[in-house]
């Protein structure tokens, strides 16, 4: 393994012409406005994790078209004041689900509200899922990254990244928490929905976007050898006729569209040897965000990215701007 794309100093002037479809706010605008159409409709049971520093719940809530989408929620041990508690959303990786209820509780023993939201569909890669994605699709390549590609209106990301705004206003409706400090964290497809939620002006206060994915697909898809991205690469292979219209579809899903729009701070975090996102895909999406931002390099890593070293940079961060 070494680094194979852009050297660092390039890579922080790295500023490419990503396509903007000339509806894309519009879009989005429309999109928002149907899902609000339905209820949260949010239940919330209690489970017993035998870890008694923090409490838990089996969430389950309305996201895009009524669908139901599982999350957990895990809170200090003990009860706060009414709208007192800092909150974070967290978003899976590519394949990964939810988990165990006892799993992925730091941010919860930090003193914050935590909300761990599955991924409709996914699940059954690196961890366990319990939502499924209800939503058919025309031919599409294994995986999840074309299906229903010719068009954005079916194409998948549309129904995550609208369950991953409906997460924010679940946790921010909680009695515990105070609705104005409430940031959303994600690593790879983790990562992109983050970006999506803060370029969609969630009412969130802060973003952590590690290694994201699904950002500049025009470069991604010449220089990432690996899936997902190889998935939509396959697709093309087979579908010739499809590459115009598979882009367009894809360019009102790309995180450097979202980076344009969103203003609240964010911290993001890039790996140097990179293959699955590229470091200069990364780039895209970080040299055009236009909030506050930071980024944490890490220059002999994969896309494993920093891992418990970016976590304690994570925790410094977020106090700073979330105070619990």
């Amino acid at each position: 393994m070494a680094e194979f794309d852009l050297p660092l100093a390039e890579l922080q002037t790295y500023t490419p012409s990503v396509p903007v479809p000339e509806d894309f706010d519009g879009f989005w605008e429309q999109t928002l406005q149907e899902a609000d159409a339905f209820d949260l409709d949010v239940t919330m049971e209690p489970v017993d994790t035998g870890v008694r520093a923090v409490r838990t719940w089996d969430v389950v809530f309305s996201g895009f078209g009524g669908h139901p989408v599982r999350a957990w929620l895990h809170l200090p041990a003990i009860t706060a004041a009414p709208g007192s508690l800092p909150a974070l959303v967290r978003y899976q990786g590519y394949g990964g689900g939810r988990g165990l209820a006892h799993e992925n509780i730091l941010w919860a023993a930090a003193g914050y509200a935590y909300l761990i939201c599955d991924t409709r569909g996914q699940g059954s890669g690196w961890s366990p899922g319990e939502t499924p994605d209800p939503v058919g699709s025309a031919p599409s390549h294994p995986g999840f990254m074309t299906r229903g590609i010719l068009d954005p209106r079916t194409y998948y990301y549309r129904r995550v990244f609208v369950d991953a705004l409906r997460a924010v206003d679940v946790i921010a409706q909680h009695g515990e928490v105070d609705a104005t400090r409430i940031g959303v964290v994600g690593g790879s497809q983790g990562g992109g929905i983050a970006l999506a939620v803060a370029g969609l002006k969630a009412r969130i206060a802060a973003a952590m976007v590690d290694v994201p994915f699904l950002s500049n697909f025009p470069r991604a898809l010449q220089i990432a050898d690996s899936d997902p991205y190889g998935e939509v690469v396959r697709y093309l292979k087979v579908h010739r006729d499809h590459r115009e219209q598979a882009l367009q579809t894809l360019s009102y899903f790309d995180g450097v569209n979202f980076s344009r729009r969103a203003q609240v701070p964010a911290l993001f975090s890039v790996a140097l040897m990179d293959e699955t996102c590229p470091p200069s895909t990364v780039y895209s999406a970080y040299n055009s965000y236009a909030g506050p931002k930071e980024i944490a390099v890490y220059h002999y890593n994969d896309h494993e990215g920093g891992e418990a070293f970016h976590e304690a940079e994570q925790l410094r961060w977020l106090h700073a701007r979330l105070r619990p």
